[in-house]
């Protein structure tokens, strides 16, 4: 098992996990493919804030995914498989047969040595990258396009993974991770397998300052403001508030409503929207 819990040394690391392996913790990140991370603690060009409760948090250097993988046709191998901070799963360092590297999203079992190749024609085996058309149905792929040559844009987080439904008319139905299925040209390509890191979402934080780490500042609950600052402050003690829905600060439902915009143009390809989650 990858995850593991900190020694008991005080009461914040009682439950604190960490993500121990499947990943060279002692290989420094390729220097050609890093570049510097601005933080921009939640504030729009204008320097006004526009997402609360950012920043802070632990200096970072950008990795250069290719998530396009434009080098068709050139054999690469993997040279080590290291962890991003600015993601959840890891990334694999390539390097091509014609000298060039370059990092990629790493799939599921990714191992020093292995080689893998991005073309028309490849191997239906984890790690490469083809077109849907070619890939099987029931088969897992990831880091998939929307539009052909543009790069992969869904399906990119840790353990996440599309299953290829059908393939006809030019089209490829693809069941998302959130179960709803969707349709792309099926000449956009995708790497098959599964995002690594899977037990990304069993990690416990163990405690508030590891969470400001990641640049996140605490977040105050409306009822614990005054009225003045929050629709449902006020009152005395520990009172409901007092309204039907909740709201924002600024009087706009908080939950249950929806937020996809009801035009967006991408909703067209949307075959079956994804199930509802049960209440408890």
């Amino acid at each position: 098992m990858s995850i593991k819990i900190r020694k008991i040394k005080n009461a914040g690391k009682r439950t604190m996990s960490y993500v121990a392996s499947g990943f060279n913790k002692k290989k420094k990140p390729e220097k050609s493919l890093t570049i510097g991370k601005t933080s921009k603690v939640g504030r729009m060009g204008t320097g006004k804030i526009s997402t609360r409760h950012r920043g802070g948090g632990h200096k970072r250097n950008y990795r250069i995914i290719d998530f396009a993988c434009r080098k068709l046709e050139i054999p690469a191998k993997v040279i080590s498989i290291e962890k991003d901070p600015n993601r959840t799963g890891f990334i694999a360092l390539l390097a091509f047969r014609d000298g060039e590297k370059k990092y990629t999203l790493a799939w599921q079992g990714a191992q020093d040595g292995q080689e893998v190749i991005f073309s028309d024609k490849a191997e239906i085996k984890t790690g490469n990258r083809t077109n849907l058309s070619r890939i099987p149905v029931g088969t897992e792929v990831f880091n998939i396009e929307m539009k052909p040559g543009k790069g992969g844009q869904i399906v990119r987080s840790a353990g996440s993974a599309a299953i290829v439904m059908a393939n006809e008319n030019g089209w490829t139905q693809l069941q998302m991770p959130s179960t709803e299925v969707r349709i792309v040209p099926d000449s956009c390509m995708a790497t098959i397998g599964r995002v690594s890191n899977i037990e990304h979402n069993t990690i416990t934080i163990g405690k508030a300052g590891r969470v400001r780490w990641m640049g996140r500042r605490p977040q105050v609950r409306g009822k614990a403001m005054n009225p003045i600052d929050h629709p449902h402050g006020g009152g005395e003690g520990n009172q409901p508030i007092g309204l039907p829905h909740p709201k924002t600060p600024w009087g706009k439902p908080a939950k249950g409503v929806k937020t996809r915009k009801k035009f967006k143009a991408s909703n067209k390809y949307i075959l079956r929207r994804r199930k509802k989650k049960k209440r408890k």
